[in-house]
């Protein structure tokens, strides 16, 4: 691998923006035209956790993490550390030591393209974490990668100050260029679900309201009173 670079400053969206879309959640900010869905392989750690944050990107080689190291110095509060390797890998990326130094810079969560380990104390930690495996196998810290430059993570791109949106769901990136458009979107599409919402709970079918009983009909589905 070549030499690397960190490249210190990020352009960040504005923190009202990066609000509103963690308050929309992964599937809606998906559904509300973001490409980012990171795969499913990439799972949080804890449950019931939902934060959204600036993208700090950092590409490692396998089973090496000292970009990681070099990553902490330019995090900034509210970041989110977004973590790929440039080959598959499972070796615990990420672990209790790497959390109490990126959590001291006021780091808002971490994503890990490959292994994290010393999960019970990430967890007892409070510092949010989605990561494709679980592994206690280290790391070396040899090679040069790079900081705060496009990467490949979970078959998304993700670029340096992108806006990472992450749930029990999993994780979505939405490009920092179209983080307000998108928002608006989501919330044209909460502001929908909640009607839908009241007239689900008020005994409505959607079945029928959404037109799909004649799409079933239309598709040659039957309604019979007993099987013939």
């Amino acid at each position: 691998m070549r030499d690397g670079i960190v490249v210190r400053y990020v352009p960040r969206v504005a923190a009202d923006v990066v609000a509103g879309l963690g308050s929309a959640g992964v599937a809606t900010v998906h559904e509300a035209g973001a490409s980012g869905l990171l795969d499913p392989g990439i799972r949080p750690i804890q449950e019931g956790t939902r934060i959204a944050g600036p993208a700090v990107t950092v590409s490692c080689a396998p089973g090496d993490n000292i970009m990681i190291h070099a990553a902490v110095e330019v995090i900034e509060p509210g970041d989110i550390l977004v973590v790929a390797t440039t080959a598959p890998s499972t070796n615990g990326m990420f672990g209790e030591l790497l959390a109490t130094s990126v959590m001291a810079k006021g780091c808002a969560g971490v994503v890990v393209d490959a292994g994290v380990r010393d999960v019970s104390d990430l967890r007892r930690m409070g510092l949010p974490v989605w990561s494709r495996a679980i592994h206690a196998s280290g790391t070396v810290k040899a090679t040069p990668g790079s900081v705060n430059v496009p990467i490949a993570c979970g078959s998304a791109t993700v670029g340096p100050g992108d806006v990472v949106v992450a749930d029990d769901d999993g994780v979505v990136i939405v490009e920092r260029e179209r983080a307000l458009e998108i928002l608006e979107a989501a919330r044209k599409r909460m502001e929908g679900e909640t009607e839908i919402r009241t007239r689900l709970a008020a005994g409505e079918l959607g079945l029928d309201f959404y037109g799909f009983r004649e799409r079933l009909e239309g598709l040659g589905v039957r309604w019979i009173d007993t099987p013939e």
